[in-house]
């Protein structure tokens, strides 16, 4: 099977089990107790976004982009408001093209639609290339079929797959997946890695056309570009007093707040722009962690502390009475308010500067841009508006 040169500089970086995809044992779906569950109401509006990417041999740049823009996507999803609300943002990962058959399909699911947006970075960095068969109609199917997609007509849900073979492969054609997804107005993207010529040939465009999506050709073995601005070391210096708000409670609530730290090193490990991004992510309402913080928890529930267990909380808090962990519940809650406009005001500048040297000195098309674009133009049609 040809194998391009060119990589695909896809989407949403997003993010990948730990497990490599030469293991043996097949996993399609991950473990319920590492998925965070939505925080709002099954009405609230969300955006919804699935990532398939092509983890055959070739595409490590494609894997190495998307860890580089995760976090610039996720500032671009936090600028969309719903009639002046912001929407509820979810997005789940699969690998297609892996080294082993999962069924037949090879394919396996990375991560249902979550909030959990660490668990996306954790899964991300985690990944692994090694496979040949990308099909890429199965894993539009799959993903069409076996997540929860919302039902409201203000929702934005959209599939972007990425990879360089051959559209029409495997069991299931595109022809059919495509139109099974347009009936639960779910819009499917296409991202080519490779030449736009080949991209055509290979019916790649045809698959965005037919599903009313977006066609793009990238270079995944570029690397991507960052600029630095006078406002990253700054921002910076904010985190570790953003991350000494975070009170974790319950069972898996220590071994969250640890990959919290780990996700940052995994962004600053890619540059200090790329940990500036995720810090001003941290900063959003889109990055919420009530099912391990009680901060979060108490935020989305004012009852929340009056229900919890005192073997669940921190052995800090144990033998506390419940107006003392309130206390400190609210203590934290105003110094992360306040951190967190601090960042806000940080961000705002540095994205100015960005734009600045942006016009300057234009940097070429790759996955975050590319997504970014895309996201804008779908949430144009949809009703819904950027609020910096």
């Amino acid at each position: 099977m040809k194998k391009l040169l060119l990589s695909c500089s896809m989407l949403f970086s997003f993010a990948f089990m730990a497990l490599s995809c030469t293991q043996a044992a097949p996993r399609n779906i991950v473990e319920e107790k590492e998925i965070a569950a939505p925080v709002k109401s099954a009405n609230a509006t969300k955006i919804q976004v699935a990532i398939l990417l092509d983890v055959s041999g070739s595409m490590d740049g494609l894997i190495e982009q998307a860890k580089s823009r995760l976090w610039n996507i996720v500032n671009t999803l936090t600028t969309l408001k719903y009639r002046g609300e912001s929407p509820q943002i979810e997005i789940a990962l699969y690998a297609y093209g892996t080294g082993n058959r999962y069924e037949g399909d090879y394919m396996y699911q990375i991560t249902p639609l979550t909030t959990d947006l660490d668990l996306i970075s954790e899964k991300l960095f985690a990944l692994r290339t090694s496979g040949s068969e990308e099909y890429c109609g199965t894993a539009i199917s799959r993903a069409t079929k076996e997540l929860e997609w919302g039902s409201n007509e203000s929702d934005m849900k959209l599939i972007y797959i990425a990879g360089n073979e051959i559209f029409e492969q495997g069991r299931i054609s595109y022809k059919t997946s495509i139109p099974q997804a347009l009936r639960k107005d779910i819009y499917v993207n296409t991202i080519h890695c490779g030449d736009p010529e080949t991209g055509i040939r290979d019916l790649w465009k045809d698959a965005s056309v037919r599903g009313k999506g977006k066609f793009f050709n990238i270079d995944s073995n570029a690397r991507v570009r960052y600029i630095e601005t006078p406002y990253d070391d700054r921002i910076s210096s904010c985190n570790q007093r953003l991350n000494d708000t975070y009170i974790s409670y319950g069972q898996l609530g220590y071994e969250k707040q640890a990959n919290q730290v780990t996700q940052d090193r995994n962004a600053a490990s890619i540059s200090k722009a790329n940990s500036a991004e995720r810090i001003v992510s941290k900063s959003k309402s889109v990055y919420k962690n009530s099912s391990w913080d009680l901060v979060d928890m108490v935020k989305d529930d004012g009852a929340a502390l009056d229900k919890i267990k005192e073997e669940e909380l921190p052995a800090g808090l144990q033998g506390k009475s419940k107006d003392e962990i309130k206390q400190l519940v609210t203590q934290k809650e105003k110094e992360r308010n306040d951190i967190q406009k601090e960042i806000a005001d940080l961000a705002k500048k540095r994205q100015e500067y960005i734009d600045n040297q942006s016009q300057n000195d234009p940097d070429g098309e790759d996955l975050g841009k590319a997504i970014s674009e895309s996201l804008l133009a779908f949430a144009k049609v949809k009703g819904y508006t950027v609020e910096n």
